[in-house]
């Protein structure tokens, strides 16, 4: 079995207590108050400016040229991702340009750049895989019976879709061909998950 997805199996109940939390039914029915999501773009986006500099922080360190494109690559897909957000934030009234981190979103991101920055391409791989390949089954499992009408609808559209699966199979290729040290890896990857598990409960007690 490819450690990637040894590595999701090993961590399926954080995925299940994922999707069965409030917040991600919430937007899978489209009943989640709206103050919740503003709150929750609003972090995301946040996360998500980290997230594109760890990639970038990791392609530095990229051990040839075809790792540095594919890092670059999944950078650019952040940068996509975010203008997702600014849509959402329009939408909504949420100013990006003045969001204060809360102390969930600081301690993943300052997890993701510290791990970046200290550690080789596989671990940072390892510790950035969970949100990629998270989102990619909460998206396919809220699409399952099709993709509802409802003002969620974009979020739900965008992980179930066939952009960004491609994206989250780059990054589990990284991990690999490139992690090892099998015990960091694994805790490196369900800290990562907690961490997600973490952000939708902050999200949802906003």
């Amino acid at each position: 079995m490819a450690l990637s997805k040894e590595l999701w199996e090993a961590n399926q109940d954080i995925a299940q207590a994922c999707l069965e939390h409030p917040f991600v039914q919430g937007i899978g029915s489209g009943t989640l108050e709206k103050q919740k999501f503003a709150y929750y773009v609003g972090q995301d986006a946040f996360f998500l400016k980290a997230f594109a500099r760890a990639y970038s922080i990791a392609a530095a360190k990229a051990p040839d040229f075809c790792v540095f494109t594919t890092f670059h690559s999944l950078a650019d897909g952040v940068l996509q991702e975010l203008k997702l957000h600014e849509g959402y934030a329009a939408k909504w009234g949420v100013s990006l340009h003045s969001v204060e981190p809360g102390v969930t979103t600081r301690r993943y991101t300052d997890f993701l750049l510290a791990t970046a920055w200290s550690g080789d391409v596989g671990l940072t791989a390892a510790a950035m895989s969970p949100c990629m390949r998270l989102y990619a089954f909460l998206g396919e499992q809220l699409a399952r019976d099709g993709i509802p009408n409802h003002q969620y609808a974009d979020w739900i559209r965008t992980y179930s879709g066939a952009d960004f699966q491609p994206l989250t199979q780059q990054l589990e290729d990284l991990v690999d061909r490139y992690a090892s040290s099998p015990a960091l890896v694994h805790s490196t990857y369900r800290y990562a998950m907690l961490c997600e598990q973490d952000f939708f409960q902050a999200a949802w007690e906003s």
